[in-house]
């Protein structure tokens, strides 16, 4: 360990507090469309979160290691705020813009309760095995927002002119992701997913991850009386445009990203910084306002 690793950090759940009166719905004025995508994560995240706080609620009972078990405790703490801060995002900023995320919203959680959600008219076996691959699906989406979270906390956005609130939110909550990074990758592990399901998760999961922010950008940017809605194949052009100017993670990046899960030696230790992650929750100005 070196003089700036904290070592094992204790998760926990820490209040913040966001004010979004003076965020413009282009909050990188110069960049729409990335501004755009990245404000889709709202529209994903609060019912993705709950089912993650929901699968793993319904694993513990499972969960014999103490340890393990505290750090499960500890995500979903995390994943439960993080929750309910991005679903106040959707109604005091996209909603106060004239951009009503309810349509989309209620797609996301047909897909989290139902479709992805727990079947309880199967046999027991059936239920234990359908919860496993929740595990597992969990377990390579968590690799996928430690990426994220890593490229939030190094991002080009403040030279964008992104605006501070928007910008502290993406870190403060990928800081989060970054630390927490080992906890859904030990959950799977516990639970025997092994290298093909963890691969073939990954697959899915990323797939589904591009497909669902394509949906999800375009659906902010038909709503935004300033754009012109040309189609998937012209956003997905502009997309191309932002990742070369560095104002959305490049597809290279993503890739690579991906590659690191699928190696047989994969370890999320090597996924983002712990102490950089921890310094930044120590200054982010979301969670100092929260503080007494």
């Amino acid at each position: 360990m070196n003089d700036h690793d904290p070592g094992e950090v204790s998760l926990q759940a820490r209040n913040v507090a966001f004010d979004w009166s003076d965020t413009p719905l282009h909050w990188m004025p110069k960049e729409p469309i990335a501004s755009h995508s990245l404000s889709a994560l709202n529209l994903l995240l609060p019912e993705g979160e709950r089912w993650f706080c929901a699968t793993y609620t319904e694993a513990l009972p499972l969960i014999a290691d103490a340890k393990l078990r505290e750090d499960v405790l500890g995500f979903i703490g995390q994943e439960a705020m993080h929750a309910e801060t991005h679903n106040v995002v959707l109604y005091d900023y996209l909603d106060a813009h004239g951009v009503d995320p309810r349509p989309f919203t209620s797609h996301s959680e047909y897909l989290m309760r139902k479709v992805l959600g727990p079947r309880p008219a199967l046999s027991a076996r059936a239920q234990k095995q359908q919860l496993v691959g929740r595990i597992a699906m969990i377990g390579a989406i968590e690799h996928l927002t430690a990426f994220l979270g890593d490229y939030a906390l190094n991002s080009r956005w403040d030279d964008f002119d992104g605006d501070p609130a928007m910008v502290d939110l993406y870190r403060w909550h990928g800081a989060e992701e970054v630390e927490h990074r080992n906890v859904a990758h030990d959950v799977a592990t516990y639970f025997g997913v092994g290298y093909f399901r963890r691969n073939f998760s990954m697959l899915i999961a990323f797939i589904g991850f591009i497909v669902l922010m394509l949906r999800g950008t375009r659906f902010i940017v038909r709503q935004d009386p300033t754009l012109t809605d040309r189609g998937y194949l012209v956003l997905w052009l502009q997309w191309l445009g932002a990742m070369r100017r560095g104002s959305l993670p490049s597809l290279a990046q993503m890739t690579k990203g991906v590659a690191r899960y699928l190696k047989p030696s994969y370890t999320p230790e090597d996924e983002g910084d712990t102490a950089q992650a921890v310094a930044y929750l120590a200054k982010s100005p979301a969670a100092r306002s929260a503080l007494p």
